[in-house]
Parts: structure tokens; sequence; C-alpha cells
């Protein structure tokens, strides 16, 4: 159940909290968003993995690791846009895409409150660093607003597309050093800096030009338009440094306000290109070596709020967009006996389980319990409303409308068996429905809302229609997480449950999951371990 004000006074009278706990300071809050990351990549979640991770894995043991957490649609762009705004991107009336080129505009509509305004109002400094992929406006040199496509690159008028409008600076973040499409697949490869274009793209980018290790892992690295010094290898490092001087500049200049940082890697999409330093780190070929970099850049961002005197007073949540990349599955799977997906069926794009199911740890020292493992059912959506919660911040109910508040769970005090979430959607590649109600999942569709199990390297792992009859996919996932058995037909009356119920959580005027009238938390009901 949400909070109440009952239940935060019960709460505050149970730790021993008094009023002077209401200066206390907010927290500051740093968000690591991994790509294509899926379920069974870190060690923590998959005691077979083909390498370890020990930063996320000390992490999550210092925390709380989310066994059934999703995220909100199994491609990069509508995920994005589900944590920056604590929606589903089906209430922009605009279906899940991913963009490339100069494709936009931004599926955040003016004036809907992003998360980083809302920190914003609460007196915090925010800053956003590495892929942005929510789409950006851009302009030719009439004015015209260009559509995506690698071509249109070269008709970007950047006087007049600057500062972008639906750029990070444009809503909510104090300062941004971002690419606007995936880093290293979907040109245009430039660097976008507080809403300006340091180095305009004007070279056209080579792949040969780059590492292809072991002769295929360079696979999905397009040939479009590039800013001359682009960095292709190592960009990871670089929106790391661009953190981390964040965070110190904000720390030397702005220590008495709280800060909020995204971290936006690119790992572990596609072209798999591992920086120099982590080549042959694992035994697990390049993609090891790539997620190998990850976990290390966590590592190396937890030391660094470590050295700052910060840790007891940051709260650091590590998510991922979607489930891993079709041929990264296949391959780890056949060379390195690695399941990136975790033993769930799909990958990234589709609906079945493999391609939302993703890691999700939250770190907050001296608050959050370490050693914590939950099965709650939770989303990158929820993300908002639980920051909405720690600051204090009452949620208008036309605001993030998919985002439920996750703070009691990661703070312990939630009831052990009892779900924050009545119901949970999740959008596939091409737009269609999952719903989850308890154990049960619903799949308003056939196939995999994705990926092509009929043909070529995936077909391998296609499996036997148990309803080829049926309009829809049912699933127990209580009693069957690989989702095999497919109930839609014999199951009628909870089919009809969940039917009805889609229909009205998706409505075109008024569609929404979460609750209306939600009482956040506040970090003066926040206890300290010491004080429980």
């Amino acid at each position: 159940m949400p909070p109440t004000t009952a239940w935060i006074a019960a709460l505050a009278l149970a730790t021993g909290l008094t009023a002077h706990c209401a200066s206390q300071e907010l927290p500051n809050i740093i968000i690591i968003y991994a790509d294509d990351l899926g379920y069974g990549d870190l060690s923590s979640y998959n005691p077979n993995a083909a390498y370890k991770t020990p930063r996320l894995d000390r992490m999550a043991a210092e925390g709380i690791r989310f066994t059934d957490a999703h995220s909100p649609a199994t491609i990069c762009s509508p995920s994005r846009y589900g944590l920056y705004s604590g929606q589903l991107v089906c209430r922009t009336g605009r279906r899940p895409r991913a963009f490339e080129g100069p494709g936009g505009p931004s599926f955040i509509k003016p004036g809907e409150l992003t998360i980083a305004q809302m920190l914003q109002q609460k007196g915090y400094r925010t800053g956003v660093f590495g892929k942005w992929h929510v789409g950006l406006t851009w302009r030719d040199k009439d004015g015209k607003r260009l559509g995506g496509g690698f071509k249109n690159s070269l008709l970007i008028d950047y006087k007049k597309s600057t500062p972008l409008i639906d750029g990070p600076n444009a809503l909510g973040f104090n300062e941004s050093f971002i690419t606007p499409n995936c880093p290293t697949t979907d040109p245009l490869y430039l660097y976008i800096e507080n809403g300006m274009v340091p180095v305009e793209a004007s070279q056209r980018h080579n792949r040969n030009n780059l590492p292809n290790p072991g002769g295929k892992w360079r696979w999905d690295n397009d040939e479009g338009w590039m800013s001359p010094g682009y960095r292709f290898v190592d960009a990871d490092l670089l929106f790391y440094d661009k953190t981390v001087a964040f965070i110190r500049e904000h720390r030397k200049s702005h220590a008495k306000q709280p800060f909020f940082a995204v971290f936006s890697t690119q790992i572990a999409h596609a072209p798999v290109l591992p920086a120099e330093e982590f080549r042959g780190k694992t035994k697990a070929g390049a993609r090891g070596d790539f997620v190998f970099e990850l976990d290390a850049l966590v590592g190396r961002v937890l030391d660094e709020v470590a050295a700052l005197g910060i840790d007891d007073n940051t709260l650091i949540l590590f998510n991922s967009d979607n489930g891993p990349e079709t041929l990264h599955t296949v391959w780890m799977r056949k060379d390195h006996d690695h399941d990136a997906a975790g033993g769930f069926r799909g990958m990234k794009r589709d609906g079945w389980e493999g391609g939302h199911r993703v890691p999700f740890l939250a770190r907050w020292p001296g608050r959050i319990p370490a050693n914590q493992v939950s099965s709650q059912l939770t989303n990158t959506t929820d993300i908002f409303a639980t920051i909405a919660s720690v600051i204090g911040f009452e949620l208008p109910d036309e605001v993030a409308v998919d985002s439920f508040d996750m703070l009691a769970v990661m703070l312990g005090m939630h009831k052990q068996g009892e779900s924050v979430r009545p119901h949970m959607l999740t959008q596939s590649f091409r737009g269609e429905y999952q719903l989850r109600m308890g154990a049960w999942k619903l799949l308003d569709h056939t196939g995999s809302g994705g990926n092509n199990y009929e043909k070529g390297l995936l077909q391998q792992y296609r499996l036997p229609e148990s309803a080829p009859e049926a309009e829809g996919q049912l699933f127990d996932l209580a009693e069957d997480p690989g989702e095999t058995n497919n109930l839609f037909v014999t199951a009628s009356a909870q089919r009809k449950v969940m039917r009805t119920r889609l229909a009205k959580l998706t409505a075109r005027n008024g569609g929404r999951t979460a609750r209306r009238d939600r009482k956040p938390i506040g970090i003066e009901n926040v206890p300290h371990l010491d004080k429980r």
C-alpha cells in the first residue's frame, strides 16, 4: 500500500524521529543507467555468469537488489522517456521508436514535468552525461524541422537549431554533455554540451577505423555523419569523466546544495567496443570485457563519492533500459555459455520477460539496509515517484502517471509479501502491451511482440505454441516463469479480468496505472539505521 499520513506519523514515532529531522539535508542522487544490459548480465543476479561484476555485486550487497524489476519498454528511447517522465510512452500518443539521425521531436512534451525539473524545485543542481536518445528538434536553413534518417544530418542548420529547444537544459538539467542517439550505433555522431554543438558533424564515419573484436562484435555500427574527433571506443570513459567533473565542481562551488546526476552509459549496446584498458580482463570475450568495464566505472563512481566524504548522504540507483541485444544473447550463449537474459524467454524488443526484466539496485548507506533482496514488482518509471518521496515532493495526479513509490520497500519498512503495485504495464517493440497483475501476465498480442523467431539465428529459441488458436498470451509466472504454457483460453476468467483492466489503464483519455493522491514520505521520515 502507498504511504499515508498516518503511516508516516507511525514511522516517525516508531523510529524515534523528532521535529528537528525536518532540517535534515536532502541527499545527493545519482542514477547510473545502463544500455541493453540483461537480467543475467550481473553475477549477483546470475551465479553462472561467465565473468564477475564485483563492484555491482558489492553495491547490491550494501543496499537492495530487486529481482522483479522491469523497463517500461523493450527498446531504448521509450524506456528513457519513462525514466525522465515517470510515464509510459503511450501517454504521448506516439508509438515506441528509437531515434536516429536528427530524429525528434522529444517524447517529452512541452510543459511536462521531468524528474530533473522536480528536483530543481527542491533546490538541486542537476546534470546528465552520456546517451540521451529521447528525441531532439533539429532545423534546416529554412527553419523547417528535420525528420530522422542519416541523409538529413547534412541539412542541419546548427545556428537555427541551437540552443536545442527540447534538449536536457530545456528540461531541467543545469549541466549536460550528451549524444543525441546511441553513441556508437546511430548517427548523428556528435556531442551536445548545454544545448549547443561544439563541433558540427562534417565527416563520414568509416567503421573500418574501429576495432572488430572476434571479427563480429563491431556489428551495428552505422556509417553516418560524425564530428571530427568523436570518440567511439572509450565513449563511456568520456561520459564518466564528465559525470565526475560535474560532481567535483558541484562540491567545490555549490556544497550547500544537493546534486542530481545521471550517468547514462552506452554499455552494453552494440557495437561492443571495450576501452583498451579493459580488453582481456575477463575470459568471456569482448562483451564480457565490456560489462566488466561498466562494473569498473560504477566502482569508480562509488569510490569518488566516498573520497568526497558524501557517501552516507548519496542515494545511488542502477538500472537498465531493456533486455540484452539479440545477437549478443545468441553469441554469448554459444561462445561463453553465458545467458544475458538470465534464463528468461526473449530478449531486447520482445514482450516476454527477457525483453524487459532488468537489474535494479539501490544503495544509500545509513538509510537503506544492506543485504536486501526484494521480489517487489517494480518498473523504471517508479524511480520518479520514489525520488519524489525522498525529497518530500507531492506529485500532482497528472504528473508521472505510471510511477509508484518504492521508498518504503528500499527502507525495509514495507510489509513483506504485499505488493505496492496492483498492476504494471510494459510495451514491446511494436507498441503492444503486456500487463502484470501479481504473478499473472497478459500479453495482448501473439508472438514475441518484437523479434522474429520463425527464421534465422533466433529460430533455435522458438518454442511450440501451447494455444495456437489464442489471440493473446496469458501466463502464471509463479508456476511458469519461462512463459511456455499459454492459459489464454483455459483461464478465461483471469483473462477477462486482465483485459478489462488493460483497457482502463491504456484509455486514450485518462489512462494511468499509478494511484491518485500520492503522499511522499519525506526525508524527515527516513530514519538513520543507527536510530532504528
